[in-house]
């Protein structure tokens, strides 16, 4: 048996005891190891600099390196986030349907945990924390698979994660971190069907790609964060400059930051100045069609591969649309079913928008960045679907477990 067997067969063990402990339990868990974590920073800040020495020998981008990097300030959000998973309602056990039949048989439906959830992400050593805790919280074990520029931070967090387990009687193979074995190693575990429920990958296409057309275990897909921003004829100008600009500047390299900018026709010569003039005030490349290029002659021109493209970097695409329906065209044809909004004063407009661009997140006089579990209410995500089954848009507590049925009769035969 390899060793990735043994550590997958390990975690479905974890599940069932996982699956059966109290509210109680799991919440004192969570508090606990949010203490250990500011204990131990310390270790972990210093196994994050190994991490981030090693990214910058081999020329990681600096929105990447940025995700990378583990702060005594993140770290104590990290620890907050903990907190947060502890205060939020248990959906375990919760019961979603109770309906006596006319027979007299009580058909209760209720919220039971998935079993094992594997992620496979990149960078962003706190998705260690935050995945971990959801799948916890929600009743799961989990197996991690981080990528090789955060393999030292992962172990640090995975360790003080571990030790907290033990502390609490708790088995430690609730989370297992796959640490060697690189393509090889996810290429095996994509083949364990029968330990691993559900697999989650969080990262680029490539990745993404590879594990929905390897895994022969269900999978969330999210190819891509190809958020769009529309100015509608009838948008607040000062509104829509902060909303679009914001939309890109304050985290160029997430997949809820702005891609793309559809601005109306009547708009564009007066606002469309001032929006490329506050991008680049914030050291955003501008590209734009000739419309955009008749107005704004210094702008970079935009090619057909600029629209549908996840920039993850400090670049957005600009084009000038005659109406609405021009402005849903674009998104239809070049969008992720990720997040678009619109920015408008019109609620008939707004709500024509919002019922004919059906994206995991749709937005109406707000930013993208907003599709986020955290800024949702959600506590915490796991990651965001673009997948329509199961789960849609941001995957919290409820969306890692799933229904069942609890059926009570008196002697029913059929």
């Amino acid at each position: 048996m390899s060793e990735v067997r043994r550590q997958a067969e390990a975690a479905c063990d974890a599940a069932q005891h996982v699956a059966t402990l109290t509210t109680e339990k799991k919440n004192d868990y969570l508090c606990d190891l949010a203490g250990a974590l500011v204990a131990e920073e310390e270790d972990i800040l210093r196994a994050n600099a190994k991490d981030i020495a090693r990214a910058e020998q081999y020329g990681l981008s600096t929105p990447k390196l940025k995700r990378l990097g583990i702060t005594a300030d993140s770290l104590a959000q990290m620890a907050e986030g903990l907190r947060q998973v502890a205060d939020l309602d248990d959906p375990v056990a919760q019961v979603t349907r109770d309906q006596t039949l006319d027979n007299g048989l009580r058909v209760t439906r209720v919220r039971c945990p998935l079993g094992v959830v594997m992620m496979i992400y990149e960078s962003r050593p706190n998705v260690t924390i935050d995945a971990f805790s959801l799948c916890f919280k929600s009743g799961n074990a989990c197996i991690l698979k981080g990528g090789k520029e955060a393999q030292d931070s992962n172990k640090a967090l995975a360790d003080v994660i571990h030790a907290t387990l033990r502390q609490h009687g708790l088995p430690e193979e609730a989370l297992v971190l796959v640490g060697a074995g690189g393509r090889a190693a996810v290429a095996e575990l994509l083949t364990f069907d029968d330990c691993i429920d559900l697999v989650i990958p969080r990262g680029g296409e490539t990745l993404i790609r590879y594990v929905s057309e390897n895994s022969c275990i269900p999978t969330v897909q999210h190819f891509h964060g190809i958020c769009h921003v529309y100015v509608d004829a009838d948008a607040d100008v000062e509104r829509a400059l902060q909303i679009a600009v914001t939309g890109k500047t304050s985290a160029p390299a997430t997949c809820n930051a702005t891609e793309a900018v559809l601005v109306h026709e009547s708009l564009a010569t007066t606002f469309l100045p001032d929006l490329v003039a506050r991008y680049k005030d914030g050291g955003v490349e501008v590209r734009g069609d000739e419309a955009v290029r008749r107005i704004v002659p210094d702008v970079t021109p935009a090619t057909e591969a600029d629209w549908g493209h996840e920039f993850l970097d400090m670049i957005v695409a600009v084009r000038v649309v005659p109406d609405l329906d021009a402005a849903i065209g674009h998104i239809r044809r070049f969008g992720s079913d990720h997040t678009d909004t619109i920015v408008t004063e019109n609620a008939e407009t707004a709500a024509e928008f919002t019922q004919r661009v059906q994206s995991s997140c749709t937005l109406v006089n707000a930013s993208t960045r907003f599709n986020d579990g955290f800024q949702l209410g959600m506590g915490a995500e796991i990651g965001i679907s673009t997948s329509r089954v199961h789960a849609y848009g941001p995957m919290g507590l409820e969306e890692l477990t799933s229904q069942r049925f609890v059926v009570e009769g008196a002697g029913h035969v059929r």
